[in-house]
């Protein structure tokens, strides 16, 4: 256990912060899941808004510094590659 007053605060704040990266990374993944499962059912429509949603969060995700950069472009073109290649085929 933390002696000192700082290292005490800096422990309730890393908690705090696990929690919200977690709740984000989650957010995330469940909406790259969702446009996936979208695309493939066929809607060409629902599928574009679920990813338009994904990709917002991936850079929300970006944004807060949970994701790197390169990353974030990364996950996003293979996302929509993938999306694309289900709905044409």
């Amino acid at each position: 256990m933390a002696n000192l007053k700082s290292q005490i605060k800096r422990n309730r704040q890393t908690v705090k912060q696990t929690a919200r990266n977690k709740a984000l990374r989650s957010e995330l993944r469940t909406r790259t899941r969702s446009a996936l499962e979208t695309a493939e059912s066929g809607d060409s429509e629902a599928a574009d808004i679920a990813l338009r949603a994904a990709k917002k969060q991936i850079d929300i995700a970006t944004s807060r510094g949970i994701l790197h950069r390169n990353t974030a472009a990364r996950r996003k073109s293979r996302l929509e590659q993938r999306v694309r290649q289900l709905l044409s085929g």
